[in-house]
C-alpha cells in the first residue's frame, strides 16, 4: 500500500481525565474518603457474610491529586475462588465515588491476612467475640 494512501481508522476515544489543579481540598478529600469506604463496604467476600473492609482485606487506599485511587488488598486465602474477580469488584465500587477518576486495585499477600485484621463489627457478625 502506498504511503500517500489515507486509511480510515476509527480509534476509540480515551476517557478524558481532567488535569490536576493542585491538591484536593481537605473537605473534598474527607468526602471522597468517606465515599470510598462506604462503597468498599458494599463488596462482600462470597464465602463470608462480611464486607471486605470490615474483614480487613483492604490494606491501603491512596488518592493522588489527579484523583487516581491506588488500592492494595488481600484475600482471606491465596486460593480464594474469586481471587480473579474480587479486585475488579473493589475497583468498580471505588470508581462509583464522585471525585475519583481512575482506580487500580492490586492484590498483595504480604503481610498475609489473619483474623486479627477483622474489625469488632466483623467479629460480632461472625460470632467471634
Amino acid at each position: 500500500m502506498a504511503d500517500d494512501v489515507k486509511r480510515d481508522v476509527i480509534e476509540p476515544d480515551a476517557p478524558e481525565v481532567p488535569a490536576s489543579k493542585g491538591p484536593i481540598p481537605q473537605d473534598e478529600l474527607n468526602r471522597i474518603t468517606d465515599g470510598i469506604i462506604a462503597r468498599i463496604k458494599e463488596v462482600y467476600d462470597p464465602e463470608i457474610p462480611v464486607d471486605v473492609y470490615e474483614l480487613g482485606l483492604i490494606y491501603k487506599v491512596d488518592l493522588n491529586d489527579d484523583r487516581h485511587a491506588d488500592v492494595e488488598m488481600t484475600l482471606t486465602a491465596p486460593g480464594c475462588p474469586v481471587a480473579g474477580e474480587m479486585p475488579g469488584w473493589v475497583e468498580e465500587a471505588v470508581l462509583k465515588v464522585d471525585g475519583v477518576h481512575t482506580c487500580k486495585v492490586s492484590l498483595v499477600f504480604d503481610p498475609p491476612w489473619d483474623a486479627s485484621r477483622m474489625s469488632d463489627e466483623a467479629r460480632l457478625q461472625l460470632n467471634m467475640l
